[in-house]
């Protein structure tokens, strides 16, 4: 009986190691596997155009959708390559690091208000629950110790007034 295979036993078991971790790289012309990123060539409902996606491993919606540049036939869109991939990864993940940042600056505020002879550092952390959303507004002195907690909704509005008036009414819930 003679085998066929041209690899070896070992190079399979990489290969099965490697596809099993999921470090497999594709590098087609209209998708790019690489680095934690997927990089997808579409075309563009909106016209004759294409565009590409932008999809980061594990996430179910493109991070980002971007026009892409036409090949010379002017029909078809121009084939991906290394150089394009890696400024598309550093397109995307600089988009998804801002978003995040955004977000967290939505979900957590902080101010800093002078009480009975002390520096209070009041924080607002909203918890988005689909169903209940709310808010821990929190007091720490100067010296980083919790001084106060309390559930108050997500829409309060944190200012320097309002976390005056909760120091000043001895951290009961506001209203």
């Amino acid at each position: 009986m003679t085998d066929h295979s041209t690899a070896s036993p070992e190079a399979h078991d990489a290969h099965d190691e490697s596809a099993a971790a999921g470090d497999q790289k594709i590098q087609e012309p209209r998708l790019w596997q690489d680095d934690g990123w997927t990089a997808r060539i579409i075309k563009n409902d909106d016209d004759d155009g294409w565009a590409v996606a932008m999809i980061k491993d594990g996430e179910p919606e493109p991070a980002l959708i971007g026009p892409w540049t036409m090949g010379r036939d002017k029909k078809n869109p121009k084939p991906l390559d290394p150089s394009a991939f890696i400024t598309l990864v550093k397109t995307a993940s600089e988009f998804v690091r801002r978003h995040e940042q955004q977000l967290h600056a939505m979900l957590h505020k902080s101010i800093v208000v002078d009480h009975a002879e002390t520096t209070l550092n009041i924080t607002l952390d909203i918890v988005p629950d689909d169903d209940f959303p709310y808010a821990l507004l929190t007091a720490h002195n100067a010296d980083g110790e919790q001084l106060a907690q309390v559930r108050v909704a997500a829409t309060f509005k944190l200012s320097q007034s309002s976390a005056s008036a909760w120091a000043a009414n001895e951290f009961r819930t506001p209203h």
